[in-house]
């Protein structure tokens, strides 16, 4: 790869010029699929490698830099698959009582390059004509849309999808969620950074925001990143008329500063009260991030109105055991086993046909057991059976002992391995 080559080596050093080619710009290709990340990373620590050999620490320092941007990309997907609803909601819960400011043309200001911010404009008008703009110049950009102008992050997150030639769900989604403040290890949600001061940091020259904002081209480098504070006569000189062929600030930095400050006051009340609402406020809220998706109807399962014996929901994944036996409805929900169980055994068809019947008297039977009928053997095998019990009419039956009911299951044991052998 040519970047590999010949411009890997100045990466740590060039990564932050926000004009020129000064990254990678293999984005576009890694998404798509025309180039392995596996291949970028092995080419990358070979030249680790042999610069570490040569003492060369720039290169090393370079390679760390420009795979941790690759990690960070991998992490994207780690987020994305782990928390697949990050794309509509944000990771930490508290970010839901954020009130955001839900202004069209704020919007439409930010995205169209009139913010009066130059650095700002730049950045935007760049993504608007050529599809791509510098790592950290989206960071610049989101982050004035989300603390200056309290636009919600779904917004630039979705203009951004449908702009940016590289545009990565994944990515998209970590990068906005990361300037909202709502990842654990992303930007404090307090953190405002002026983007006069970015100006100055990343464009000293201002040559990126005379490219792209022509209106500015004769402003002196003292006020290209701040032309409202030029004096009347350098702005005359330059040609350049506030409020006309260049717009004013949209926001006052302090006025915006105090608008975050105030609306991260009113999150953390509303927080507050939605807990206090819910319960004593000692206990610490679950907030299921799936409320909203639509998801289809749970069958139920209704119980036939001919059934003689109703099922009671109460016990329905209950074993009977002795210390429930003098329960009545319970008798009354297995009188039908211990009828069964009575049967004489020179009647092996009449035992058949009632042992699969219809689907109504496999309802009658707990969910255990119908769940293990299915394999074709008898769940009630399994169960204990009370040494008390009653007929289905209500009158008691004679106790029996303990030797006696062993006996009378072995015969039916034996009874159905006759049954099945004559069925085959």
């Amino acid at each position: 790869m040519e970047f590999v080559e010949h411009n890997l080596c100045d990466y740590s050093r060039s990564r932050l010029k926000v004009g020129g080619n000064s990254t990678s710009l293999l984005s576009p290709y890694l998404h798509f699929g025309e180039l392995s990340v596996r291949k970028v990373f092995q080419s990358a620590r070979m030249k680790q490698i042999l610069w570490r050999r040569e003492q060369n620490s720039q290169g090393e320092e370079s390679v760390t830099l420009f795979l941790k941007a690759v990690g960070l990309r991998e992490y994207s997907r780690y987020l994305t698959f782990n928390f697949p609803f990050t794309h509509e909601r944000p990771l930490l819960s508290n970010l839901k009582y954020f009130p955001w400011n839900a202004d069209v043309n704020r919007f439409k200001a930010w995205r169209q390059g009139r913010t009066g911010y130059p650095l700002v404009d730049a950045g935007m008008r760049e993504l608007w004509a050529t599809g791509w703009i510098h790592n950290r110049i989206r960071v610049i950009v989101s982050s004035f849309a989300v603390k200056f102008l309290l636009l919600p992050w779904r917004w630039g997150m979705k203009y951004f999808w449908h702009t940016l030639l590289d545009a990565d769900l994944e990515c998209d989604i970590l990068g906005w969620q990361y300037i909202s403040g709502s990842l654990p290890d992303g930007h404090e949600l307090e953190r405002l950074d002026s983007p006069q001061i970015q100006g100055s940091k990343f464009d000293p020259e201002g040559e990126y925001v005379r490219q792209w904002l022509p209106e500015l081209a004769r402003m002196p480098t003292e006020w290209i990143h701040h032309p409202w504070d030029a004096p009347h006569t350098v702005l005359k000189a330059a040609g350049v008329e506030l409020g006309l062929n260049y717009p004013k600030p949209i926001i006052d930095i302090d006025i915006a500063r105090e608008h975050l400050r105030e609306a991260i006051f009113k999150m953390w009340e509303m927080e507050a009260a939605a807990k206090a609402a819910t319960s004593d406020g000692m206990n610490e809220e679950v907030f299921d991030n799936s409320i909203g998706i639509e998801t289809s109807t749970i069958p139920k399962v209704i119980l036939k109105e001919n059934s003689s014996c109703p099922t009671y929901s109460s016990n329905d994944q209950r074993v009977p055991s002795f210390q429930n036996g003098n329960n009545g409805s319970l008798h009354r929900k297995r009188a039908k086993c211990v009828e069964e169980e009575r049967l004489p055994a020179d009647k092996p068809n009449n035992h058949n046909k009632q042992a699969g019947t219809s689907r109504g008297e496999e309802d009658l039977c707990s969910t255990a057991e119908s769940s293990a009928s299915k394999r074709q053997s008898i769940s009630r095998m399994s169960f204990s059976v009370p040494r008390s019990c009653s007929l289905s009419d209500g009158r008691p039956m004679q106790e029996c002992e303990l030797s006696d009911m062993k006996q009378s299951w072995q015969e039916k044991i034996d009874l159905e391995q006759t049954s099945s052998k004559n069925g085959n």
